[in-house]
């Protein structure tokens, strides 16, 4: 069997964590950016503004 080469990330808003609102994001398993926790800029429709979201480990899957 392949392995992974990307995983699934839950994105928060940096300012407000516990937000409704969240997206997620791929990213890679591999290299340099698989270290770095992932930030980006992106639309937040709860506060109508761009902001930064920031990378949280999804929660644990429930049979």
């Amino acid at each position: 069997m392949a392995k992974k080469t990307h995983i699934k990330v839950r994105m928060v808003p940096e300012n407000k964590p516990d937000s409704a609102f969240i997206y997620y994001a791929k990213k890679p398993t591999k290299g340099e950016k698989a270290k770095n926790k992932l930030k980006l800029k992106k639309y937040n429709p709860n506060t109508k503004k761009h902001e930064f979201f920031v990378e949280k480990k999804l929660p644990p899957h429930s049979k």
